[in-house]
C-alpha cells in the first residue's frame, strides 16, 4: 500500500506506463505478424499459422494470437524464444480443438498443455520448421471448411444510449473472460460515424453515434481500415462490438471494440 498519495499517484504513472508499454508491444508484433502472412503466399493461403521471431515478447505472443486469428479466421501458433527454448502460445477457431491437433505433433515438443481453444507449447529451436510443417498438416486434415468461415455471435442488440458506467461494471462482474467464458458481444443499428481515422492503413478509429440519440463513443475496430471511406461518407451501419476500459494516464474512459461492421440496405 502507498503511504501517501504522492506515491500512490507515482505507482498508478508506473502502472500505466507498463501498460502502455505493453499495448506497444501488442500492436507493434501484432503488425509485424500480419505482414509476414501476408507477404508470404504459402502462409496466405494455410489452414493454420505458426509464426517465430526470437525477439517477440512472451507477455503479449497470446494476444497477438488473438489478433491474428480476427485477420486471419484459422488456427494459430505463435512462437518465440525464452531461455534457449522456443515457447508459444496457441489460440483456435469455434469448433476446432487447437490441444488435440498440438497433441498429434507431441514428438516434436519438449511441453505442451492447455484446452480446446488455448493452449502453450514449448520446443527446441531446430524443431520450429517441422512443427510448422506437421501442424498444419494436422489442421488440414481436421479442420472444416464450415470451422474456417468466420462467425460473430451476438449477445443483445443494445442503443448506445444504454451503455454507461454502471452497465459496464455489470457486465464485468461475469468476467474473467476467456474461451470458455466470452466476453458479452452487442449489436448497435443505425450508427452513424465522425471523426474517423484509418491508423496505419488497416485500423479504424471513429467516434460512435446512434440516430435518435445524442451519446457519443469513441470506437476502434482492428483490422477493418477496407471500411475506412464507406463509414467516412456518412453511411449508417451495424457494429458489433465488446466494451472495454481505456485508461490513459489515470483517466478512465469507456470504448468501443468494434468486431465487425454491416452496412444498412
Amino acid at each position: 500500500l502507498a503511504k501517501d498519495e504522492d506515491e500512490a499517484n507515482l505507482l498508478a504513472e508506473m502502472v500505466n506506463n507498463k501498460n502502455d508499454a505493453r499495448r506497444d508491444f501488442d500492436s507493434n508484433i501484432t503488425e509485424e505478424a500480419i505482414q509476414m502472412i501476408s507477404s508470404n503466399n504459402d502462409l496466405t493461403h494455410a489452414k493454420s499459422t505458426v509464426l517465430y521471431k526470437e525477439d517477440w515478447h512472451k507477455g503479449v505472443i497470446g494476444i497477438v494470437a488473438s489478433r491474428c486469428i480476427e485477420k486471419f479466421y484459422r488456427p494459430t501458433v505463435i512462437l518465440t524464444e525464452s531461455n534457449d527454448k522456443v515457447t508459444g502460445s496457441a489460440r483456435s477457431v469455434d469448433g476446432f480443438d487447437v490441444y488435440a491437433a498440438i497433441s498429434e505433433c507431441s514428438d516434436l515438443l519438449d511441453q505442451f498443455g492447455g484446452h480446446m481453444y488455448a493452449a502453450g507449447v514449448t520446443m527446441s529451436i531446430e524443431n520450429v520448421a517441422a512443427f510448422q510443417k506437421k501442424f498444419e498438416e494436422v489442421v488440414s486434415r481436421q479442420i472444416t471448411d464450415e470451422q474456417l468461415i468466420p462467425s460473430l455471435y451476438v449477445d443483445t442488440i443494445i442503443g448506445l444510449e444504454e451503455i454507461d458506467r454502471k452497465f459496464f461494471n455489470i457486465v464485468n462482474q461475469m468476467a474473467p473472460f476467456g474461451p470458455q467464458n466470452m466476453q458479452p458481444m452487442f449489436m448497435a443499428e443505425q450508427i452513424q460515424a465522425s471523426n474517423v481515422k484509418l491508423l496505419k492503413d488497416q485500423h479504424l478509429k471513429f467516434t460512435a453515434k446512434q440516430e435518435g440519440t445524442n451519446v457519443a463513443y469513441d470506437a476502434i475496430g482492428f483490422g477493418l481500415g477496407d471500411y475506412y471511406d464507406l463509414v467516412n461518407c456518412g453511411l449508417k451501419f451495424q457494429m458489433a462490438f465488446t466494451i472495454e476500459e481505456n485508461d490513459f494516464r489515470g483517466h478512465k474512459t469507456l470504448q468501443l471494440f468494434v468486431k465487425d461492421i454491416k452496412f444498412d440496405d
